[in-house]
């Protein structure tokens, strides 16, 4: 299954009356997350009430981790969500770990590593290796405080080396893009579409989203700018006429690299 969201927007697995809600915020996915967002004491019914929902709506899951209390009743639940498409496995460290969670999940649905560990991070070539992994996902917050690393947003030099190592796993794996972590602040709009540009430029292919008005932001940082689509156009046009081979536009070679780079944003330039 083709994961190519540039969105995924947690929503708490015990508050079912935001799902709807977060259905139609315009994000390209919906995570209904029964980790970190719920407590240890609502556990069962946030299980609960992300399957009723996935019964009949198309979503991803955030389970509990391997080794937590709650991860065995989170696996056995989700055969009874017919609608479910991908299961998020938090603290993903090894692909032994990650084959363990595959081995049970239901079938057509593909395991999506949340990485926010050194070891993680270390295995990530092995983690997207694995048959039903459909794409990575980069736990920015987790990694940093596992790392002991001190990010100065909103370009975060000091995770340049982990964003871009998950980059080039997925990529050796023929996996999507992966999608880049959450924008804590959430009153920071300029720094998120910061952000967000510099997740693009680095690679990722969109990003994990926690408020609804985060989306469109991040929607419109995967946009190639005005100035860009005409490049690619002028690009593309260049080398029809060239009968492809190797061209020069505006002072630039232009080879087949180039081309596909051109392809590539104008691809982007046509999601809504």
């Amino acid at each position: 299954m083709e994961f190519s969201e540039r969105t995924m927007l947690f929503v708490p697995g015990d508050r079912p009356d935001r799902f709807a809600k977060a259905a139609s915020s315009g994000a390209d996915a919906v995570l209904i997350d029964l980790e970190d967002a719920v407590p240890a004491d609502n556990k069962a019914n946030a299980r609960a009430s992300a399957i009723r929902w996935l019964v009949r709506h198309h979503g991803t899951v955030r389970i509990n981790a391997v080794g937590s209390p709650w991860h065995a009743e989170d696996l056995a639940a989700l055969a009874e969500a017919p609608a479910l498409r991908g299961v998020v496995l938090p603290k993903c460290s090894t692909a032994e770990q990650a084959a363990s969670v595959i081995d049970h999940l239901p079938h057509g649905v593909s395991l999506l590593p949340l990485i926010e560990n050194a070891i993680g991070l270390r295995e990530a070539g092995a983690i997207a290796d694995l048959p039903r992994v459909g794409r990575l996902l980069f736990g920015s917050v987790d990694y940093a405080l596992d790392t002991g690393i001190t990010p100065s947003p909103p370009q975060e030099p000091e995770l340049l080396w982990a964003r871009s190592s998950l980059v080039n796993a997925s990529q050796a794996a023929g996996l999507p893009s992966p999608l880049d972590g959450v924008h804590t602040r959430l009153d920071d709009e300029e720094g998120l579409a910061t952000s967000s540009r510099r997740s693009r430029a680095l690679g990722f292919g969109g990003r994990l989203c926690v408020h609804p008005l985060q989306v469109a932001t991040v929607h419109r940082a995967w946009q190639p700018s005005d100035q860009e689509i005409q490049w690619a156009r002028g690009v593309i046009e260049a080398s029809s006429a060239g009968n492809g081979g190797a061209i020069r536009v505006d002072g630039q070679m232009i080879d087949w690299p180039v081309l596909q780079r051109a392809r590539r944003l104008l691809s982007l330039a046509d999601k809504p």
